[in-house]
């Protein structure tokens, strides 16, 4: 019995359940407060083709999240040696089975929405498998592409809501720069392991220093983005949260600099994590 909820735990490790719940929730909070803005709430949240899209996404995004720990299983091991031993207790025959399960899953369930959204996710899909098989390992391209499918599930939605005002885009290229950063940052926690792998990060390449110079310089472009938010867009009450912003990228802009141990990095990286949580749920202060 403490076998199978060891195994069941593992899972929820593997798929990363709790980052799954933060998109749909923020796909949710987008849909009502942002794209469907006009509309009932309750309309909305009951709108059976906006549920299957959010579950479509989650199904795309577990499968992803499997994929990407079956090749990273040797670098987990080394940057992250006890995730990676709670991880191993799913064998990587079951991760597969489950990986083609949930994909197949997935594009049934889209294509009762349309062959377009079915086409969709299918580019999604393959496009994780592709990321996490190579593009993941190729200089800049890696991170671009991490920052790209994070946000995919969102397009979902515009698409479904045809909605692309212009306050959305800018959000979203706010959204893509934050994420960026926040992967570039991971890389510098992560770089015994992208090292001794021969993963063409920024920070193996160019070491920590050049990193650095990047991850501030991609900081102040995200500032740059929050000062156009505040100042030429109507933002209503989630202009406290834009204020919070600058500070917490002024406050990690300088420890940046100071910052030397992997200890360091993982702090850095909660900070970015936690900046895009409070902007999620931020949204319904619009």
């Amino acid at each position: 019995m403490k076998s199978i909820i060891f195994k069941f735990f593992s899972l929820f490790s593997v798929i990363r359940l709790y980052n799954i719940l933060a998109i749909a929730i923020a796909q949710y909070l987008t849909s009502i407060f942002i794209l469907g803005h006009k509309e009932n709430i309750l309309d909305v949240i009951l709108d059976p083709y906006l549920f299957a899209i959010i579950l479509c996404s989650s199904i795309a995004i577990a499968s992803g999240y499997i994929i990407n720990n079956f090749y990273d299983y040797e670098k987990d091991i080394i940057n992250r040696p006890i995730r990676s031993s709670i991880d191993k207790t799913i064998r990587k025959r079951t991760k597969l089975t489950l990986y083609f399960s949930l994909n197949s899953l997935c594009i049934c369930l889209s294509l009762l929405i349309s062959i377009r959204a079915a086409i969709f996710f299918l580019v999604y899909i393959l496009t994780l498998w592709f990321y996490s098989h190579k593009l993941k390992k190729i200089l800049i391209v890696g991170n671009i592409f991490s920052a790209v499918l994070t946000i995919a599930p969102f397009f979902a939605i515009f698409l479904y809501y045809k909605n692309f005002e212009l306050i959305i885009i800018i959000y979203a290229f706010f959204l893509f720069f934050i994420i960026l950063a926040k992967d570039i940052i991971k890389d510098l926690e992560n770089l015994k392991g992208d090292f001794t792998l021969n993963y063409k990060t920024i920070a193996v390449v160019y070491g920590e220093k050049f990193t650095k110079v990047v991850i501030s310089i991609i900081i102040l472009i995200s500032y740059i983005n929050v000062i156009n938010l505040m100042l030429n867009f109507d933002v209503g009450l989630m202009f406290y949260y834009y204020y919070l912003c600058l500070f917490i990228l002024a406050y990690t802009l300088f420890i940046l600099w100071k910052s030397r141990t992997k200890r360091d990095y993982l702090i850095i990286h909660n900070i970015m994590r936690v900046l895009i949580i409070l902007g999620i749920f931020s949204i319904v202060l619009i």
